[in-house]
């Protein structure tokens, strides 16, 4: 809890002053540094992190990077810090790549102060990945970042523990980014696949294109029933929200799935208790604190002829985006993160 509490406190900082880290040594002393305090690791003693390190070989003359962060008196992490306002690539992180291959650190990290990129050598011993194998936002921690971040502490650093989690995670990665594919648009094996299963005899083109049809909406009905089981102990403790009392107003099913799906997506972040729905003629308000004045998104799903879920930005400007179904809600994730983020910041 100690990590998680120093994790909050820091995020709150990044979200707070992120725009006046205009520069890499900003970055580092108002996030980077910190960070790694919050990892339990000693920012001052240079004998547990080394600033501008440099290798004795392998590298260009004069070529360092940020950080080198030893554990137990070997170098386990590399670190290299660009602005916060720098994207995150391979071809900006050089350094990282050769030093790695010329040092026995295990893990480098490619970081601006907000976004964080570990990197390993599961494809190859002793090369640096091309892709990492874990990254979080900062401004935007999840659960699951606690947990994996512990890993990392300087008490308790197992490095085969580590790489362990490091291939779990990036084998969780690819299968979900395969997925969320099939899920967009299945691919012609993925529909063959499928059809060898709930298809008897030969398989004709219309079968195909029935399947390949029926594939994303039958993804989306898994994802709606494993929500609704997610939920129903956290709204059975949290109390049913009572719908506006009017004779016009009608919470519908989908209003309450959508409002299920909102608090599915926000519970990461706060007790799912806290998101409330508030019913009106027009729409369906979520919020959070049942306070009008804090809201997270809206459905506007009234009208027979059009759907829209609303989500706000920090000056709460609704924008309107069209759905064709309640679980597309889940679309939106992103915004409504970022303003129940904003929220919590004020």
């Amino acid at each position: 809890m100690e990590l998680e509490s120093r994790l909050e406190a820091l995020s709150e900082k990044a979200r707070t002053h992120r725009e006046a880290l205009a520069t890499e040594e900003a970055a580092k002393n108002a996030l980077v540094m910190p960070f790694l305090q919050a990892l339990g690791y000693d920012v001052f003693n240079p004998a547990e992190v080394i600033p501008e390190f440099t290798a004795d070989v392998g590298t260009k003359k004069g070529e360092k990077v940020d950080y080198a962060i030893c554990v137990e008196g070997e170098i386990a992490m590399l670190i290299e810090c660009k602005p916060v306002n720098q994207e995150l690539s391979l071809k900006h992180a050089s350094q990282l790549y050769r030093y790695f291959s010329v040092t026995d650190a295990k893990f480098a990290i490619l970081t601006n102060g907000a976004q964080f990129k570990f990197y390993s050598d599961l494809e190859a011993s002793n090369r640096m990945d091309q892709k990492p194998f874990y990254e979080f936002d900062l401004c935007k921690l999840r659960k699951t970042d606690y947990r994996n971040l512990a890993k990392f502490q300087k008490v308790g650093f197992d490095v085969d523990a580590i790489v362990e989690t490091a291939e779990s995670l990036q084998m969780e990665g690819a299968v979900i980014k395969a997925l969320e594919a099939e899920l967009t648009e299945p691919s012609a094996d993925f529909v063959r696949l499928i059809a060898s299963k709930v298809v008897d005899g030969r398989l004709t083109p219309g079968s195909k294109s029935a399947i390949s049809r029926h594939i994303p909406n039958a993804f989306r009905a898994i994802l709606r029933d494993r929500l609704n089981d997610r939920l129903s102990s956290a709204i059975d403790e949290g109390g049913d929200e009572e719908p506006a009392s009017s004779s016009e107003i009608e919470t519908t099913p989908d209003e309450l799935e959508g409002f299920q799906l909102v608090r599915a997506i926000c519970s990461d972040i706060v007790d799912p208790s806290r998101i409330h729905m508030r019913d009106a003629k027009s729409y369906c308000a979520i919020l959070l604190d049942d306070n009008n004045r804090k809201p997270l998104a809206r459905m506007w799903f009234n009208s027979e002829t059009a759907r829209y879920v609303g989500t706000f930005d920090e000056d709460k400007v609704e924008t309107k985006h069209p759905v064709q179904n309640v679980v597309e809600i889940y679309k939106h994730r992103t915004a409504i993160i970022e303003r129940l983020q904003s929220m919590l910041a004020e």
